[in-house]
């Protein structure tokens, strides 16, 4: 008993000590336009092709990948101003709900014509489609993809994003846009948070405000998204006799916590900026930490062959979708 209590705290160290040499690296050159949670993943992974998995540290690593992983998104609930998505958002809701349709029905469409895995495919859809890593970790029980699935969909994503934002920063210059338009054209049609931050910046304030405005509305979605997931998978399983999907509870406390900060945090509860930035930097590290779980899991001799029609074809939606976003912004 106290040896698998001690296998766990080292499964958890385990991860934990790989997110922090994460966090550094991020700070390097090149690396700080991929990340923290791209760079896990990416020890993770180089990890587990050299070493195997640890399964002695199992119990600690499984923990990460799935208690932390959805203690990450109830906290993600922070980043989201309810009241400033429908005192100053709403016909960006509307555009989001075009966004997030397209990627995903597009994701869907595409698998079945060119016969791609279609686990990875609905996961870099919604990945693409609503906020990147939180949505896939938020979609991905629902849909039953096992965690090397959810931790490659994650991966790339992270590389689609990064690669996207730089282009955005250097085309800025030459495409005929004013620069509140190109905020909203970044939020809406970027993947990660970080993405839409790089990408509209350079912009100036009011860009970068309204870049972040259009991406919270997407985040708003998440909720109906994963209701709809669930719908569908429920009256999937009735048809094929399959068990039955179980209600993501952590969506409830992603709620909660987003109601908490659009309506009680400011109004009821004075909370210092310091504090809600060190519980946004807790939210990085849980995440990153489960990703890492995630990324351990990944077998290149499992995955081979399967990744890259995904890949070519959330690459082209993504090309497609920042096409639309530009007509529609």
């Amino acid at each position: 008993m106290e040896s698998n209590r001690l296998q766990f705290w080292y499964g958890m160290i385990f991860t934990l000590l790989i997110a922090i040499i994460s966090f550094g690296i991020a700070r390097l050159p090149v690396f700080n336009y991929i990340g923290p949670l791209a760079t896990a993943i990416t020890l993770a992974f180089i990890y587990r092709q050299l070493f195997g998995y640890p399964y002695k540290l199992k119990a600690g690593i499984q923990f990460s990948a799935k208690i932390l992983l959805r203690a990450a998104i109830v906290l993600y609930g922070l980043k989201l101003n309810i009241n400033v998505v429908f005192s100053e958002g709403l016909p960006l809701l509307l555009k989001s709900s075009v966004v997030i349709a397209f990627a995903i029905l597009m994701s869907y469409a595409l698998a079945k014509l060119f016969k791609a895995d279609m686990t990875l495919s609905m996961l870099l859809g919604v990945g693409t489609g609503v906020c990147g890593a939180a949505a896939i970790a938020a979609v991905a029980p629902i849909i039953k993809a096992k965690d090397e699935d959810t931790a490659v969909s994650v991966g790339i994503i992270a590389l689609l994003g990064t690669i996207f934002s730089v282009v955005y920063l250097l085309i800025r210059p030459y495409v005929p846009i004013e620069d509140v338009a190109y905020g909203i054209w970044s939020g809406l049609s970027l993947h990660e948070l970080a993405h839409v931050a790089l990408a509209a910046e350079p912009a100036g304030e009011e860009a970068l405000g309204f870049a972040l405005l259009a991406k919270l509305s997407r985040v708003f979605l998440l909720v109906p998204l994963c209701l709809i997931f669930i719908w569908y998978m429920r009256r999937k399983e009735s048809r094929t006799g399959g068990a039955k999907v179980a209600f993501p509870y952590f969506l409830v406390g992603f709620i909660l916590m987003s109601l908490l900060n659009s309506y009680v945090i400011g109004d009821y509860i004075e909370i210092p900026a310091q504090i809600m930035d060190y519980i946004s930097q807790l939210t990085t590290l849980l995440l990153t930490m489960a990703m890492i779980a995630l990324g351990l899991n990944i077998s290149i001799k499992d995955m081979a062959g399967r990744t890259l029609k995904p890949f070519v074809l959330i690459l082209i939606i993504s090309i497609l979708l920042s096409v639309l976003v530009y007509q529609i912004k």
